[in-house]
């Protein structure tokens, strides 16, 4: 299977009228451009552009549209008064991470004796552990709560009960047919939800559980003797969960991370103060969370210890934290050393097999790490646009990650193959499962089937979006400046993109071996550009050439200039036209 070279440039929505344009603009005091792009994110009235560009906290929905809220706040203020030791069960990922730390944290800071547990990726396995169930009745506990895991859990819920442990399950992956038994399950998935915005990350659903405690342990006069935690002060914990779950930037999401990314910025909390010195981070955004903090955190679950993540972001001693970042830096070197290596061989193993016509990847083998192979596959769909399943083989057993593309629900396709399974469980770009080795032809048979009825030609076609043919000379500081102010971006709201076409190309140079750094002029107006990673491009900078880039301000010795960060380009006559 060739690695797809070929990509579709379109717009993101169908191009707004220049009459909407000016009046969004106009309402909102903003340059033509910046209202096209707020437009092309389904923002389509002034009050939709306020609540974008100026929503605060206070604009958080109600805690209690979340399914089972009012159980659980009961039963976390009858454990806060009767002093019962509380278990919180979270996850090996960033989500997981956070979330664990933000409910011991803000519980503890309420007075309640807590403890933590996070499973071990390659000894657990992903979800609730009976292991640790057991472990918290051994030490006492009284009441589980999960954080980003337990919605599949029903042997884990039945194991609780038996143990006579309340659960508390707060998690926000796709629920199963069957749902676990328990005292409350909050998941903004479920068909009794309420809450206006369902794409909330684990850590999300955890911090508003707590608003809703607090704001039922305020009711019951519990903070009349003791002082009110301030909730404000996770929320650098809740960014940091957020942005690396992947989960759309919008809504409630755009609320919390915004406000999460000034603390992280702020560097108040000794352990984020640590990890970003470690990562070289000089200022937070949505950018450096995704790709130089998070991964530090993510390798400890993905080679090591997840837990040891907790411990860094609850610590506040410089003796223990300093370690710990220099630990987890290592754990992502190692990380990144062994997914390389993890990559190479499975490229190897696609264009062996040579199945061009394939719509699937599902790959198996021995000895490949289960803490990379997520981030393996995110690789594979880059380079072949299909939805791709990596797993690792050990005794007969396979634990596999699964990434997608767009028009196919992964967690949706998992469930039709379900029988050759043990377990799944996930979003619709994003999944885990376990499977026995003797299943394994099956299943790759029967995914494939699923990934042929559901997706045409067109959809293994990758797609750039952008929003809009630009002509050069329409960019200055002042607007990049107003482009800026629509962060944070990622999933749900992409830093903008546009297309200038029929540039010519000056002073091309190769940089490291891999990049490309040269300058375009399109009718007088000249630009400077960097496309990382793009150095086998070198050759097609001849003539006159086409621009898939987002623009952004260069800063150098004190002085601010334009420059294009290209996606993509091709000769002006490559028909790459929405």
């Amino acid at each position: 299977m060739p690695s797809v070279k070929l990509h579709q440039w379109k717009l993101r929505k169908k191009q707004p009228t220049a009459i909407q344009v000016g009046q969004m603009a106009n309402d909102l005091h903003l340059q033509d451009l910046t209202a096209q792009v707020l437009l092309l994110r389904g923002v389509t009235t002034a009050e939709q552009g306020v609540e974008f560009l100026q929503a605060g906290l206070s604009a958080l929905p109600d805690p209690d549209l979340l399914p089972d809220m009012g159980i659980a706040c009961a039963r976390l203020e009858q454990a806060l008064v009767q002093g019962e030791k509380i278990a919180v069960h979270g996850d090996y990922d960033v989500d997981g991470i956070t979330g664990c730390t933000l409910l011991v944290e803000t519980l503890r800071a309420l007075g309640g004796e807590v403890e933590y547990h996070i499973p071990l990726r390659l000894k657990d396995g992903y979800g609730l552990s009976a292991d640790a169930i057991r472990q918290a009745q051994k030490n006492g506990c009284s009441l589980v709560i999960s954080v980003d895991c337990g919605v599949s859990a029903q042997a884990e819920a039945e194991l609780a009960a038996e143990l006579g442990l309340d659960l508390i399950i707060t998690d926000h992956h796709q629920p199963p047919d069957n749902l676990p038994v328990c005292l409350a399950l909050i998941n903004p998935h479920l068909s009794t939800n309420h809450f206006p915005w369902q794409e909330l990350s684990g850590v999300g659903v955890a911090f508003f559980l707590l608003v809703g405690l607090r704001r039922y342990l305020r009711e019951k006069g519990y903070f009349s003797k003791r002082s009110e935690p301030d909730l404000r002060q996770g929320l650098d914990l809740v960014a940091l969960g957020t942005i690396a779950d992947i989960v759309p930037l919008g809504g409630v999401n755009r609320i919390l991370v915004r406000s999460g990314l000034q603390l992280l910025e702020a560097g108040t909390r000794p352990g984020v103060a640590a990890l970003k010195r470690v990562a070289d981070v000089k200022q937070v955004s949505s950018g450096t969370v995704g790709f130089r903090l998070a991964p530090r955190l993510n390798a400890a679950g993905r080679l090591e210890d997840a837990a040891l993540g907790v411990k860094l972001l609850l610590g506040d001693d410089p003796q223990d934290i300093d370690p710990l970042a220099e630990l987890l830096n290592n754990f992502n070197r190692d990380r990144q050393q062994l997914e390389q290596q993890t990559l190479a061989e499975a490229i190897a193993l696609v264009e062996e097999q040579n199945h061009p016509k394939r719509h699937s990847i599902v790959l198996a083998r021995e000895n490949w790490h289960s803490g990379v192979i997520g981030i393996v596959a995110s690789r594979l769909v880059e380079r072949y646009h299909r939805p791709t399943v990596m797993i690792a083989l050990e005794n007969g057993m396979g634990k596999g990650s699964a990434r997608s593309i767009g028009n196919f629900h992964l967690y949706q396709a998992l469930k039709q193959s379900a029988e050759s399974l043990d377990g799944f469980g996930g979003h619709a770009m994003a999944a885990g499962l376990s499977i026995r080795e003797k299943n394994l032809e099956t299943f790759i048979s029967t995914f494939e089937q699923v990934a042929r009825a559901t997706l045409s030609a067109e959809d293994l076609l990758p797609v750039l979006l952008h929003d809009g043919e630009v002509d050069l000379s329409r960019f200055n500081l002042s607007l990049l400046k107003e482009l800026e102010g629509l962060d944070p971006f990622g999933a749900g709201n992409p830093q903008p993109a546009f297309v200038s076409r029929n540039c010519r190309v000056y002073s091309p140079r190769i940089l490291a071996d891999k990049h490309l750094k040269f300058e375009v002029e399109q009718d007088g107006s000249r630009v400077g550009c960097i496309a990382f990673g793009k150095a086998e491009y070198f050759d097609q900078l001849d003539g006159e050439i086409d621009l898939l880039y987002r623009p952004g301000i260069n800063q150098w010795r004190g002085k601010e200039s334009i420059q294009l960060q290209i996606i993509d380009l091709c000769a002006s006559e490559c028909g790459n036209n929405d």
